[in-house]
């Protein structure tokens, strides 16, 4: 088996202009991603009341809903991009998702809303695993790491604009019991807000699809003739296998992080509303700012500390940037819902945002330097999915569960999260810690070369 390696002296005489602009621009595709998706956390309240949901209910639409594409879809779309053109793929899932979020405006009762989210999960399945596998072959090892932590500010820049946006919506309407609508009829504030944040992105898919070209793919394996080896669908479980080891600690170890930081991201606006009496307008504000400063500059550092780490010479330094961000993000994450002070709380909050950002990048560049490129895609479709039904579906569920069985009472949604996310984030420690040993030992035998 041959590997075309890239010649080190031709990226260092790169300027990167228009790889850059590839990036910024799969940025703002993931920043309409999560404002159509983490909206829905800001407008908990008059949902459960339009809708008469519980806390439960709620959770299943905020994350089983949203990761149950990726159990029917998320391989098929990777597969698709690890052979066809991978701009043309996102831009499909870009309009898509656009267009579900704002069927979500339209939900009239529970199951009209859970199905429009389970098509807002298109997002993440068409979008991140294509955008992945393209900047491994834009971009030289030793600067994947910064490049995908700059796509990885969309997720908390569109976190904190839904939030910001929400706020704003729900202030200016605030006044109105429902708003006439052309075509539509009569629609609640909280429906009308689906259309403004979802519509938009109809713009940024045809952009993309006009003026991105797929990139020539990189480190192709070949065959004996030395033609690129066509990939098969089971090529990428066939190499997980063989890895078995080191992915069940990446991605289970990855997913438990995730679980901190989506209760995070999902309940933070419950738990300001009901404890601390803010406003949706208030809490809105308050944490689009965080997520736009604490979160942002976390990503940006986790990207960084990878690519520092890697050339200090670690080859599991996408796995010691986890370990540290998760040693980071625990005590802080777990205390700021148990305070009853608002300022205390809000000062715990965001750094644990800031280290809850770090596996972002991290998570990423893991898997993109250890994969082969035929099958980078189909591998990150498979932790996404891991990832957002344990991650996502799971803890929000479980924080749920706990508060409306265990507690019983909508106002101990704090401590709800505070069990799961210190259950989180103990198991992200101890499973990334043995991950780091468990990614040398496949590098190592994946790549005899370049130890």
């Amino acid at each position: 088996m041959n590997i075309q390696v890239d010649n080190p002296v031709l990226h260092k005489k790169k300027t990167y202009v228009y790889e850059w602009y590839v990036v910024a621009l799969c940025m703002v595709a993931y920043i309409f991603s999560f404002v159509d998706r983490q909206i829905l956390a800001l407008m908990i309240e008059p949902i459960k009341a339009d809708l008469q949901i519980s806390d439960t209910q709620f959770s299943l639409l905020h994350g089983l809903a949203f990761s149950l594409f990726y159990a029917f879809m998320g391989m098929p779309i990777a597969y698709l991009a690890d052979r066809f053109s991978r701009p043309k793929i996102i831009a499909v899932g870009v309009v898509v998702w656009s267009l579900m979020t704002a069927a979500c405006g339209l939900s009239k009762n529970f199951l009209h809303m859970f199905l429009a989210r389970i098509g807002v999960g298109v997002g993440e399945a068409a979008l991140s695993p294509s955008a992945y596998s393209m900047f491994s072959d834009m971009f030289p090892k030793e600067k994947l790491g910064r490049a995908v932590g700059i796509y990885s500010i969309g997720s908390f820049v569109g976190g904190g604009l839904a939030f910001l946006v929400g706020g704003y919506v729900i202030a200016m309407l605030k006044d109105m019991n429902t708003i006439e609508v052309a075509f539509l009829g009569a629609m609640k504030a909280w429906q009308l807000a689906f259309f403004i944040v979802g519509l938009p992105g109809i713009v940024v898919g045809l952009l993309i699809w006009l003026t991105v070209r797929d990139p020539a793919r990189k480190g192709l394996q070949v065959d004996a003739q030395g033609r690129a080896r066509k990939v098969a669908l089971g090529d990428g479980l066939r190499f997980l296998d063989r890895h078995r080891a080191t992915f069940t600690c990446h991605y289970l170890g990855f997913s438990f992080y995730a679980m901190a930081l989506f209760c995070l991201m999902s309940w933070s606006p419950a738990l300001y509303i009901r404890k601390f009496g803010l406003t949706p307008v208030e809490a809105g504000y308050m944490l689009g700012t965080v997520l736009l400063v604490a979160n942002t500059a976390g990503v940006l550092f986790g990207g960084w500390l990878t690519d520092y780490l890697a050339k200090q010479g670690h080859q599991d330094a996408a796995m010691r940037t986890g370990v540290i961000g998760a040693l980071g993000m625990a005590v802080p994450a777990v205390l700021f819902s148990q305070v009853d002070q608002l300022w205390l709380s809000v000062s715990l909050l965001v750094p644990a945002m800031f280290f809850a950002s770090f596996p972002m990048p991290a998570s990423t560049a893991a898997m993109q330097i250890l994969a082969p490129n035929q099958v980078r895609a189909q591998v990150s479709a498979v932790f996404l999915l891991i990832s957002n039904l344990l991650g996502l579906g799971l803890g929000t569920t479980l924080v749920a569960l706990l508060t409306d069985r265990y507690f019983g009472s909508p106002a101990a949604v704090g401590s709800s999260m505070s069990l799961v996310i210190a259950g989180a984030s103990v198991l992200t420690v101890l499973l990334l810690w043995r991950g780091c040993g468990r990614f040398r030992e496949s590098y190592a035998r994946e790549y005899p070369n370049r130890v």
